[in-house]
């Protein structure tokens, strides 16, 4: 078989990051290829604190000319061009480099909102592979939108009847307006986001049968895997460090892609031990979720009134004049009962036994690590695929309950007690959630549903086959 060589880039966020570096190591440790791993340098600089680089693995930032790092003040239109422009210089130096000096890349692989790496590995003649690290139920979702049932799903996605829903072929749930992905709603702020995944589909459709890499096991998704013939969705998930899920490296405890200052602190974790077992709420919004004062406000409600110990993240924001009005009215009866951190290892608090809940945005990472931990969740989902993630949680995986927001949006202290109380008192989630922590391992393990769809899209790979061959 080759000695591969992989080049592998990813959007600069956390949720990609993340998932793509776990990937990485996936790829060193199945085939011992070599793995060179692109993304801006804004995320590169806060990449791996502090866990080890395994072998084969190299990175090769390049700055997108945003190496602060994008800022919600920016123009994300001139942000995405940029990554566009200088990304596709990158890569395209970066090959032409290594193949003068005798190392050529076999494969490029790459994540979603870059469709252009597509395009200049086309130019470079070199084949490519897609991850696609949501579920394989908001690619179906995506796939119908931007082939014949867009005006079906908008009107869904903008209607404001409650109990219409949309069927989409292979797909075995009814979709309401809020389980769609919120980029397909006029409400949408994010107008960058929906051409460029309109762009991978177009880029897929003219190859014969291509292969999908996606974040998600067999046993998980099944209908959605098999939903669209003209695509081989194979899932190669969950994307985890092994010593939470396999036990293949025990060394492999951190995904090394957090882009938040990790905390020197980790009395969290010892003032976890000394909790009764599933006593503990955890409650973390991920990297990028901005919540509002009031919906702050109203979570420590909640947690208050629900009178459970409990870990909460708030990230710290960057400090500005108001500064001091964002602080929660009630934070030191907040402190008494529970713990706020900045920052924590979020694989290592869900695998901790005191753990009972998570109160969670449902992005997907953090939606198979509960699943992965074996954790019954809160969903409380904000935006893009997280209302996806929410409803197979709730419908589908039946690991959770979501939260439903009053008239203005805003979840209420009330209803967060309420959902706490159901599932921290639901021996049915918890059985649930354990069978599929189950599952997840096995699918991982050798000879598992993902360790053979991803051995074999190698050796396809190795034969000289490319990700899809050009019609």
């Amino acid at each position: 078989m080759t000695q591969h060589r992989f080049l592998l880039v990813t959007y600069p966020a956390q949720g990609h990051i993340n998932p793509s570096l776990q990937f990485a190591k996936r790829l060193i440790s199945t085939t011992g290829a070599d793995v060179t791993f692109v993304t801006a340098l804004s995320a590169h600089h806060r990449i791996n604190n502090g866990s080890s680089t395994p072998r084969g693995l190299t990175f090769a930032p390049f700055s997108d000319g945003y190496d602060d790092g994008y800022k919600p003040e920016d123009d994300i239109d001139h942000y995405m061009s940029e990554l566009r422009r200088r990304g596709s210089k990158a890569i395209a130096d970066i090959v032409v480099s290594s193949a003068n000096q005798g190392h050529p890349y076999t494969c490029i692989v790459y994540t979603m909102l870059l469709p252009w790496v597509e395009e200049v590995a086309r130019e470079l003649h070199l084949p490519t592979a897609f991850v696609w690290i949501q579920p394989a139920t908001v690619f179906a979702i995506y796939y119908y939108y931007f082939n014949g049932y867009k005006d079906l799903i908008r009107n869904n996605a903008n209607n404001s009847d409650p109990s219409y829903a949309v069927e989409l072929p292979g797909l075995p749930l009814a979709m309401k307006s809020r389980d769609l992905p919120s980029f397909m709603v006029d409400s949408n702020p994010y107008n960058f986001a929906l051409p460029l995944i309109e762009e991978h589909f177009k880029l897929l459709g003219k190859e014969r049968k291509p292969t999908i890499m996606v974040n998600t096991f067999d046993a998980l998704e099944p209908e959605a895997l098999k939903a669209i013939d003209k695509y081989n969705l194979i899932g190669i998930g969950p994307l985890m460090p092994s010593a939470f899920l396999d036990g293949k490296d025990p060394s492999d405890k951190s995904f090394g892609g957090d882009l938040f200052q990790k905390s020197k602190d980790s009395s969290y974790i010892e003032w976890l031990n000394s909790k009764p077992k599933e006593s503990i709420v955890y409650v973390s919004f991920g990297s990028m979720s901005v919540l509002s004062k009031i919906q702050m406000e109203e979570i420590a409600k909640g947690l208050l009134d629900s009178g459970r110990p409990f870990l909460w993240v708030i990230r710290e924001n960057r400090k500005n004049a108001e500064d001091k009005e964002e602080k929660l009215s009630c934070r030191e009866e907040l402190e008494e009962l529970g713990m706020i951190v900045p920052w924590c290892s979020q694989v290592e608090v869900l695998s901790n036994p005191s753990l009972g809940c998570f109160v969670t945005h449902c992005g997907w990472n953090s939606s198979l690590e509960s699943l992965v931990s074996g954790i019954p969740v809160v969903a409380f989902p904000q935006w893009t695929d997280q209302g996806t993630n929410a409803k197979l949680i709730e419908d589908t995986w039946k690991t959770g309950m979501r939260v439903a927001p009053n008239e203005e949006g805003v979840v209420v202290g009330e209803e967060l007690k309420r959902c706490l109380d159901i599932v921290m008192g639901s021996e049915e989630m918890r059985r649930n959630a354990k069978k599929w922590k189950d599952l997840a391992r096995e699918a991982v393990s050798e000879g598992g549903s993902s360790d053979k769809n991803l051995k074999a899209f190698l050796d396809e790979i190795g034969d000289g086959c490319t990700f899809g061959s050009l019609e």
